[in-house]
């Protein structure tokens, strides 16, 4: 038995037989021509042909992973459209009289060196792009045609990496799992096995390639990142076992998709899913939430080594919003401070610092940081249905202050003939006594609330969350938290605003008609969570 590991982007188990993904990747010859206006005309041909296919492509995405995520196809008939692109190849053409096959190689390799050689990630990822759409008009100039396979049985596709047309072309009745050895977590292939749902390690190495042959057996288990290749009768009944448990958790689980989030008298109750970064996006559309209640900004900051740009932040707001394709999306503003520190900020040690300098309190100090961000959020905020939910929030005057710093923003992008939505919902985190006390002053200033249980409960019982010492006494149904609770509820809907739970406690099931009888409106959990809560929620009888 041998073993790799990777990094698994969709958690399943897949045991079968490999097959290896060859890809049509002939070598580009350098032929030199006399003809360079035929040469041009094959090449407009063959992205004519690329972008018919594409539109196939797209068409087939569309049903199966959804119109977010089949927009990258959009994407790449327009980028076989682009004049740099055009450009370069049409003047490699004329400048050396060499054939189109060669030209479109060379421009593939300068631009996917460019995307490459970028700092942001999510950039880095498109040099993919770029090889993928510029090998499909190699394919089509030279004559190829993808090679299908006949075998009846499911396979475990292994490649050295694997475009996202090629992914979605997969024949999923066909396809165990896949494994690549390169590939990044930020990559569009990525993302569409996880909304695909199908078993997904990538980053495994270029050893894994070398050493794997077609036809042996595999246990891929794509929560790890694990792959063991001949595993033995143990490590076989071991994963069988597991594949079993995760396949009757996720049935039963599955029967509640699509389904309201009703109770059994009518009542109707939002559920969403807590999230902190894009990797998770594929969790919360797997596990059917209703939208995103918690997007935790701060990993843009912490997984940083510097400051991060407004156009740095700008990619992943929008990209998430595009991703969840109108359904509602809070994000929550920069929380560094306490527990999560941050070396770039160079913040001060303290002797309390969950009683300190965190959160708003940095935003409102440091508005450059404050102003970058929400500038980034603006910005996005015309690709989805976004919230902003700011922290920590203890007073009047500091919602003022947020709100008059939000206007400021706005003006200025409205002046830079920069486009923002202009129904973009503010709301605050009742997450100190302090805010929960107030609740009605505040009410009148924002458009929702979102109840965050664990700091709530940390402050109200005094009870620091990262002392293990103290477990004994951290009581969160206490009856004075969930007083809080209520009182918040009662003054957001006497104002007009609405009120969710965003902390752990909005998981917990034995809460959860103590909430409804609330009048909480929206519960945002962990996506594992999303339809055991609806689960509960269809089993409450709020008349009795």
């Amino acid at each position: 038995m041998r073993k790799y590991t990777g990094k698994g982007v969709y958690g399943a188990i897949a045991i079968g037989r490999v097959s290896l993904f060859e890809k049509q990747d002939a070598a580009v010859k350098r032929i030199h021509i006399t003809d360079t206006d035929n040469e041009k005309k094959r090449f407009e041909e063959a992205k004519m042909s690329a972008i018919k296919q594409l539109q196939e492509v797209y068409d087939k995405a569309l049903k199966e992973v959804g119109e977010a995520n089949a927009a990258i196809f959009e994407i790449h008939q327009m980028m076989l459209d682009d004049d740099d692109y055009n450009d370069s190849v049409k003047n490699i053409i004329d400048s050396q009289n060499v054939n189109a096959e060669y030209a479109v190689a060379v421009t593939s390799d300068n631009f996917a060196a460019m995307f490459s050689a970028m700092d942001d990630e999510y950039m880095k990822a498109r040099a993919a792009d770029v090889r993928d759409i510029s090998n499909r008009l190699i394919n089509n100039l030279s004559g190829n045609v993808s090679a299908e396979t006949d075998s009846e049985e499911k396979l475990i596709i292994c490649a050295d990496d694997l475009a996202p047309s090629e992914t979605v072309s997969l024949d999923k009745e066909k396809v165990l799992a896949f494994v690549t050895a390169q590939g990044s977590s930020n990559s569009h292939t990525a993302i569409l096995a996880r909304n695909m749902n199908i078993p997904a390690v990538i980053g495994v190495g270029a050893e894994f390639l070398t050493e794997i042959k077609g036809g042996e057996e595999v246990i891929v288990d794509g929560f790890t990142g694990e792959i063991f290749v001949n595993p033995d009768k143990e490590n076989l009944e071991k994963y069988r076992q597991k594949q079993a448990e995760d396949e009757e958790k996720k049935r039963l689980l599955q029967e509640l998709k699509g389904k309201d989030n009703v109770t059994l008298d009518g009542k109707k109750i939002n559920i969403y899913a807590n999230i902190g970064n894009l990797d998770n996006i594929g969790a919360v559309l797997m596990n059917d939430a209703g939208g995103i209640g918690l997007f935790r900004s701060e990993f843009i900051y912490l997984e940083n080594s510097d400051y991060p740009t407004e156009d740095q932040q700008f990619s992943i707001y929008k990209k998430v919003l595009e991703s969840m394709a109108g359904k509602k999306v809070v994000i929550r503003t920069l929380d560094i401070g306490a527990d999560k520190q941050v070396d770039y900020f160079n913040l001060k040690k303290e002797a309390n610092p969950a009683l300190g300098y965190r959160a708003i309190r940095i935003c409102l100090t440091r508005t450059d940081i404050f102003k970058t961000q929400l500038r980034a959020l603006y910005r996005a905020s015309v690709f989805g249905n976004l919230g902003i939910m700011f922290p920590m929030i203890t007073s009047v005057s500091e919602v003022k202050k947020i709100l008059e710093i939000c206007n400021e923003v706005k003006s200025e992008l409205k002046s830079e003939g920069m486009e923002f939505a202009k129904n973009v919902e503010l709301g605050i985190m009742i997450e100190t006594p302090a805010a929960a006390i107030i609740s009605d002053k505040l009410a009148q200033m924002v458009d929702f609330f979102s109840v965050g249980t664990n700091d709530l409960t940390q402050y109200t019982l005094a009870c620091d969350r990262q002392n293990p010492d103290i477990e004994q006494f951290v009581d969160t149904h206490h009856e004075a938290i969930l007083r809080l609770i209520e009182m918040s509820a009662e003054n957001a809907h006497r104002h007009g605003a609405w009120i969710g739970i965003c902390g752990e406690l909005a998981a917990d099931t034995t809460l959860t008609e103590t909430f409804l009888r609330m009048g909480i409106d929206e519960l945002s959990v962990s996506p594992a969570f999303v339809l055991k809560v609806r689960n509960a929620v269809r089993m409450i009888d709020l008349s009795k």
